[in-house]
């Protein structure tokens, strides 16, 4: 629509540098690292089966969004609109104008995730405030935000997926009070999923869908031969958590390497499998092998109780 344009236009030309530079900044809570981070924090220290639960609900929105996307065939909005310009593109080594690399343009798929991650830990959680809830709106509406000024979405796009990411929240929370097994929401995710497999062309599909079969294995292999505790201790939390993004994105990096980057960005059916299978191998590694670690001290170090004995003292 024209005045999406005109708007985005106006505040690319407006809004100064530096202001830009920094408003941009806040596009990277709706990407790959802050998930991993949040989400990591959350099931490697905090609480694994809360983390669970966040991992599902993330993975149905990264699955649902793509499949919009390859319906509806927006294009980004410098790709139509010399005017407009690319100032965050969510592949930087790919050309600008490659759509399979780049994704379509709805719905913003970075307002989807903040909108999925920050309410959602809110909202599932036990501890629910009113300050922790407004503080995850502002974030998810910065984020949407620098996606239009960044030139990467259209308005509508970003309104889209605010809209999609607070309904997925309020579904898979429905869900979990009504299906106790935690397979049967899976199984229903996994098979809307396999639906896009025919269809959809873009990489972030196939990457969300090898997510959550990465996750959805991990879960008993982790109950099973692992069976970690979570940690309260500073120190053990920044370990298990810059550990598990070390193994995550090396991991990725690593299943790469037996296929040529030409192979990788064609674009074919089985390019994108092989990317599904790396990201549940590198997902289903972080979250029931790598805990294993866990059972040496340091990374499941204790914060002590008051009185408790520490050495020669009390704490």
């Amino acid at each position: 629509m024209s005045w999406e344009v005109q708007l985005m236009e106006w505040l690319q030309a407006n809004i100064p540098g530096p202001l830009i530079l920094l408003i941009s900044q806040f596009s990277a809570f709706g990407e790959e690292f802050a998930l991993v981070a949040v989400m990591g924090f959350v099931y490697w220290c905090h609480d694994k089966e809360f983390g669970r639960k966040i991992g599902l609900l993330v993975c149905s929105s990264l699955i649902l969004f793509p499949m919009i996307k390859n319906i509806v065939f927006r294009i980004r909005p410098y790709m139509e609109h010399s005017s407009i310009k690319c100032l965050r593109p969510v592949e930087p080594d790919a050309d600008l104008m490659d759509v399979d690399a780049q994704g379509y343009s709805f719905p913003s798929g970075h307002s989807t995730n903040a909108a999925t991650v920050y309410p959602g830990i809110v909202i599932f959680g036990k501890n629910k405030n009113r300050l922790k809830l407004v503080l995850s709106i502002i974030l998810m509406l910065l984020v949407g935000f620098s996606r239009v000024v960044v030139g990467c979405h259209y308005p509508t796009d970003v309104l889209c997926g605010w809209t999609l990411g607070l309904a997925m929240v309020f579904v898979i929370s429905f869900l979990y009070k009504k299906i106790k097994n935690q397979n049967v929401i899976f199984t229903m995710v996994a098979v809307i999923g396999t639906i896009g497999v025919f269809y959809c062309k873009t990489s972030d599909f196939f990457s969300a869908y090898g997510i959550l079969f990465g996750l959805w294995l991990s879960i008993p292999f982790e109950k099973k031969f692992v069976n970690f505790e979570s940690t309260r201790n500073p120190v053990s939390s920044i370990l298990r958590l810059v550990g598990g993004a070390v193994v995550f994105f090396a991991l990725d990096e690593i299943l790469k390497i037996p296929f040529g980057k030409e192979f990788l960005n064609s674009g074919t059916m089985v390019a994108h499998l092989v990317r599904s299978g790396r990201y549940m191998i590198a997902i289903f590694v972080s979250l029931a092998v790598y805990p294993m670690l866990f059972k040496f001290r340091i990374f499941s170090l204790e914060v002590p109780e008051r009185g408790e004995e520490v050495g020669d003292g009390i704490y």
